[in-house]
């Protein structure tokens, strides 16, 4: 963790038991954060859109009266739907894969927050599963977590260099199974809290009911790719996604979806557990965003670098070739095909020892 005595520092608290051990570790280090709880919720013009705000507050306040810390709340609720759902709904309508968690730690948590109070503080403290690391230069490096299930640095790859700069992730360094043992140590009522899934302000409402309440419906047809027999329809192109299994309904599967015609609103799908079309080893990445450097800086034209890239949250890595192309795009070739390669989706690229993160990009089929 950075050494930040005669810092500053604001910590971000979810009610979870990641951001609770971060306050709890900051505290015995001699760091006294100001504590601060960032409230978006539902559409307010939905009655029906549960969530765990109440919940979650009851955590954040239950910290701050342990270790006698100020906690406030910050409401971001007008600026999340504005930056990362209107994000999310536009980049479903064009049938791409979006990816909500990664625009909200960039615009939001280290975006609006800092905008609003973070500019007067040195530090923002978070519960994300990442470290940091500074090299011979002073530059500093977002890097892996020793804990490879939990590792969120695809989560912060699209966060800009000064934003990384002030952030600080004091469990970064834990496994989880560490986390809760400290957590039980230290009396935290969140020890054995369950961890959050999926998207926060949608709470128990299903995925699909929500981008039903804002695309509605568009019924086309289900193709299998290998026979060209219909097997269907689809209710819209948006409730589903590249590689999807589970939940389209057809007998004699497994079916997987392989790709989806925006123009003729059709969902092409491929059977079996080992079909190959559902496999790709070559895509392209658009606008790619760096962190630290941009490593293609002083190579060679034309230059090929090799690196390990994740295209969605997992703890597994893939070694590619990554080529930079003359209008700035990435041309990715994989060691081995990747399952359910989606447009929209990030690739992120790391250094060829999985440590160092590069930076990420959208993923476009080449």
């Amino acid at each position: 963790m950075k050494d930040l005595r005669g810092k500053k520092v604001a910590a971000l608290l979810s009610g979870g038991v990641d951001s609770s051990v971060a306050v709890a570790l900051l505290v015995r280090k001699g760091i006294h954060p100001d504590l601060w709880y960032i409230q978006i919720g539902p559409d307010r013009d939905t009655t029906d859109f549960t969530c765990t705000i109440e919940e979650d507050l009851e955590m954040a306040r239950a910290v701050a009266h342990k270790y006698n810390l100020p906690l406030q709340v910050i409401d971001l609720h007008k600026d999340y739907w504005e930056k990362v759902v209107d994000y999310t709904i536009s980049q479903v309508r064009q049938g791409l894969t979006p990816n909500p968690d990664v625009m909200c730690n960039r615009l939001i948590k280290f975006g609006v927050f800092d905008e609003r109070v973070g500019k007067n503080y040195d530090i923002i403290a978070t519960g994300h599963y990442a470290t940091t690391e500074e090299d011979e230069q002073g530059r500093t490096w977002l890097c892996t977590s020793p804990d490879p299930v939990k590792d969120q640095t695809d989560f912060l790859a699209q966060l800009q260099p000064w934003q990384l700069q002030k952030a600080c992730f004091p469990i970064g360094h834990l496994p989880k199974a560490d986390v809760r043992t400290i957590a039980e140590q230290e009396h935290l009522p969140a020890a054995h809290r369950k961890d959050s899934q999926g998207i926060c302000f949608l709470g128990k409402i299903d995925y699909n009911d929500y981008i039903r309440k804002y695309l509605g419906e568009s019924p086309g047809q289900v193709i299998d790719r290998e026979t060209g027999k219909v097997l269907g329809l689809h209710r819209g192109l948006w409730f589903h996604t590249i590689g999807q299994r589970k939940g389209l309904g057809f007998s004699g599967g497994p079916w997987y979806v392989i790709e989806k015609d925006m123009e003729r609103n059709i969902l092409w799908v491929a059977n079996g557990f080992d079909t190959q079309k559902q496999y790709s080893d070559h895509f392209c990445v658009t606008a790619p965003h760096w962190l630290t450097i941009n490593p293609f800086e002083g190579t060679a034209e034309s230059p090929t670098l090799s690196m390990s890239i994740k295209i969605r949250h997992t703890p597994d890595f893939c070694q590619a070739s990554v080529y930079l192309l003359p209008d700035g795009r990435l041309d990715i070739q994989t060691e081995h095909p990747l399952q359910g390669v989606a447009p929209g989706q990030f690739a992120v690229l790391y250094d060829i020892k999985q440590h160092r993160c590069y930076g990420s990009g959208e993923i476009r089929l080449a």
